[in-house]
């Protein structure tokens, strides 16, 4: 298992878009017409080998809209993780009292969307792609739309009253073992030394921090910045309530 694709949502798609292309180098994305059943669209963008999404609902009373009305501003989504094994997976997330609300089997992939409640945090979504090494959410041409200026988007990090519980509760459904951070953190690590951090916050805040690997790290803070994206008080680069680390 392995985090392929982490997605934040926003009230409009494209300005947050065309931050996104100038901050990491990125000059075509790939629209998703299949999240119009969610009452969304989408922009993803190819990192390496991961992915990041935008999502901005086009209706009323859709679970992203439901989201940034409570956190009023553009805020983490969604996990998707690459399983080897859909079938062994979604028998593993029912002894678990993981229940699925969204599956789709084609020939290219079998997937499935999990309850918010029932994990905590985020929505997860566990997929197996035919063949392995593709990825059917970024479109046909995802290899040569990659960022120029990221080369891996390596993990993402979530923030909860107590992060030690809701750690424990991902590391069971992902089959991974926590790991305690010197800081006080909690850490999942993936076959692809991809993570999941688990930190601590007053409230259930849910997706607040995206990870990348960059070989510069300075020009992507002064490109910040510029975009009015680099923030004093919290000395880092933020979209909304998310935090972009460069590593």
């Amino acid at each position: 298992m392995k985090l392929r694709q982490v997605a934040i949502a926003a009230e409009a798609l494209h300005p947050i878009r065309e931050q996104l292309f100038t901050l990491l180098g990125i000059t075509a994305d790939y629209a998703d017409p299949g999240v119009a059943e969610f009452g969304l669209e989408n922009s993803v963008m190819s990192i390496g080998e991961n992915f990041l999404e935008i999502v901005a609902p086009t209706r009323d009373n859709t679970s992203a809209g439901r989201l940034l009305a409570k956190r009023q501003d553009t805020c983490g989504y969604m996990v998707l993780m690459q399983v080897d094994d859909f079938v062994r997976t979604a028998e593993h997330l029912a002894q678990h009292s993981v229940r699925t609300i969204w599956q789709v089997e084609r020939t290219q992939v079998s997937a499935c969307h999990v309850h918010p409640k029932d994990i905590g945090g985020a929505i997860v979504s566990f997929d197996e792609m035919r063949p392995a090494a593709d990825w059917l959410w970024a479109g046909p041409n995802w290899r040569a739309q990659r960022a120029s200026d990221v080369t891996a988007l390596r993990g993402c990090e979530l923030q909860h009253p107590e992060p030690a519980v809701l750690a424990q509760r991902w590391g069971e459904v992902m089959s991974t073992p926590v790991i305690t951070e010197p800081d006080g953190s909690y850490v999942l690590v993936f076959t692809d030394q991809s993570f999941i951090r688990f930190s601590a916050a007053v409230d259930d805040l849910g997706i607040t921090g995206i990870t990348f690997a960059c070989p510069e790290p300075d020009l992507i803070n002064t490109q910040a910045r510029e975009l009015g994206l680099w923030r004093e008080d919290l000395n880092g680069i933020f979209i909304g309530d998310v935090a972009f680390n460069f590593v």
